[in-house]
């Protein structure tokens, strides 16, 4: 077995908090060094997943990678004194730093999770790629602009570094048979994608996407938010170069593809995940039916332990990128920039890509 040497940048929500204590949804400065802390319980077992079905899901990338026997979890890296200190007691004989920067050039790291908030990620990651880092995993949002996911991905792909952003739920397996059914033809030839509108880069469509988008057109995004965040919160379309099309459409679902001779759906709200649909003959004529779901089934909870995975899984040649590729978050901002340039010029099309490559979102404080 492969051992992998890893360490932690950000020591927050998605860093190790989530598994240690309640959320802080009081907003504070992100850049502040003594952020607020809630009481740790360096004992407590994945306290954000007791509702799910498991029990016991680690839900932190610390967590994460503590728990799986390929990684030896070396070195964190915080600002904040008193989750640093945290950090140390709960994982033993593991080099605590102050400065990124200082962990990356000193530990010789395979993998890194780099959970920060948003501001500097970019930064980190070409960093990371340049000490030798092999394997790459990062909080979403990916980047604030264009530029600094431009950077992220090349600096990635030209080193050979798998990089997975966010812990979403495309990580998980099931995602992977769903494109895999729609690649074999289960439900025809693809007509169209629906989802619902896109949120802090937490995309759903694009991992099914393999042409480029080529422009989109998009309405009744809102103003900059008191929370900071400017994200797009209207509806639209983006057409790819090979002619398939993506809907935007608020209350649409997770995603829902159509194809010429079914229908694949995911929605967060059914008990079954899954579904999927298939025209066949009956004695009544050719019917769309619902057909049973091939296993795996999604199951709630497991975003940053299938994200590592999949990380792995590319370094050991298993898998080409990650599901929730660098590249395709990449992807996922210039088309939700695009909407909302075409919606503050009333809905007129947008070709892609995008010239300026300053453009960029902003995020709620906590991101």
């Amino acid at each position: 077995m492969s051992k992998y040497r890893a360490g932690i940048i950000g020591l927050g929500w998605m860093g190790m908090l989530s598994d240690l204590a309640g959320r802080i949804w009081d907003p504070y400065h992100v850049d502040d060094a003594d952020r607020p802390t809630p009481e740790l319980d360096i004992h407590r077992k994945f306290h954000l997943h007791e509702y799910y079905r498991n029990g016991n899901v680690p839900h932190s990338w610390a967590e994460v990678m503590w728990d799986r026997p390929e990684i030896d979890l070396v070195a964190g890296a915080e600002r904040d004194k008193n989750r640093l200190k945290a950090f140390g007691k709960r994982y033993g004989k593991v080099a605590l730093y102050a400065d990124a920067a200082e962990m990356l050039h000193t530990e010789a790291l395979d993998i890194v999770a780099i959970a920060t908030n948003t501001k500097g990620r970019a930064d980190l990651t070409c960093l990371a790629v340049d000490c030798g880092v092999k394997g790459i995993a990062t909080e979403k949002p990916m980047a604030h602009t264009l530029e600094e996911a431009d950077r992220m991905v090349e600096a990635c792909a030209n080193a050979g570094v798998p990089l997975c952003c966010g812990a979403i739920p495309v990580n998980h397996p099931s995602y992977a048979k769903a494109k895999e059914l729609v690649n074999g033809g289960t439900i025809g030839e693809l007509l169209s994608i629906e989802t619902e509108t896109p949120t802090s880069q937490k995309q759903y469509w694009s991992y099914f996407v393999d042409s480029p988008p080529a422009w989109v057109i998009g309405v009744g995004d809102e103003p900059q938010r008191e929370s900071g965040s400017n994200e797009f919160t209207g509806q639209g379309m983006v057409a790819t170069a090979d002619g398939k099309s993506i809907h935007f459409r608020k209350g649409a679902g997770v995603i829902r593809l159509t194809g010429t001779d079914g229908e694949i759906q995911f929605h967060s709200g059914h008990p079954s995940g899954w579904r999927l649909w298939q025209d066949i003959d009956t004695p009544e004529g050719r019917k769309r039916v619902e057909m049973p779901w091939p296993s795996p089934q999604f199951v709630g909870g497991y975003n940053a332990v299938y994200g590592l995975a999949d990380a792995i899984d590319c370094l050991e040649g298993r898998l080409d990128e990650p599901k929730n590729s660098g590249r395709r978050v990449a992807v996922a901002l210039e088309v939700e920039l695009g909407l909302k340039e075409s919606s503050a010029q009333g809905g007129r099309r947008v070709d892609l890509p995008l010239e300026d490559r300053s453009l960029g979102l902003h995020y709620d404080w906590f991101r």
